[in-house]
Formats: C-alpha cells, structure tokens, sequence
C-alpha cells in the first residue's frame, strides 16, 4: 500500500464515511505523538492521504517513517482495511 515517491513515504486509506476516517486519524494522531513523528495528511470525506518523512534528517524517508507506516497500518487492519 505504501509507495516511496519524491523523498516520501505515501499511502491513500479509504473507509466507509467522514466519522470513521476521522475516528482513524485522531487514533494514528495519538500514537504519532507517542513517537514524536507526526505526518503530512489530508482527509476528504471518507479518504485519508498520508504523506511521511523525516524533517529532522533533511525531509527523506528514514527508519521512523517506516516503524509509523506499519502502526498506521495495523491501525488501518482494525477497521477492515
């Protein structure tokens, strides 16, 4: 699901309405703050766009991008993605 793409990691997930996307968000926004690595992303209705890098290392994709990619992901798995 993941593409690296211009210095970036990116990912589209997609769910059933607005409350459950932003139910998704707000649960991937306390964990990216537990690693102190927050993401670039964009939600329409029912999309959420997620756009890593690492800024502290020149805005490329590092090891803590990958580790948020895959709590994003199991994230993502309990709400049947």
């Amino acid at each position: 699901m993941w593409k690296e793409e211009n210095n970036q990691l990116k990912a589209t997930f997609q769910f059933k309405d607005f409350t459950e996307a932003f139910s998704f968000m707000t649960e991937v926004a306390f964990h990216a703050e537990k690693m102190n690595h927050h993401p670039s992303w964009h939600n329409v209705y029912n999309r959420v766009s997620i756009e890593l890098s690492t800024h502290d290392a020149g805005n490329v994709v590092t090891e803590k991008d990958h580790a948020l990619a895959r709590l994003i992901d199991r994230v993502y798995a309990r709400y049947g993605g």
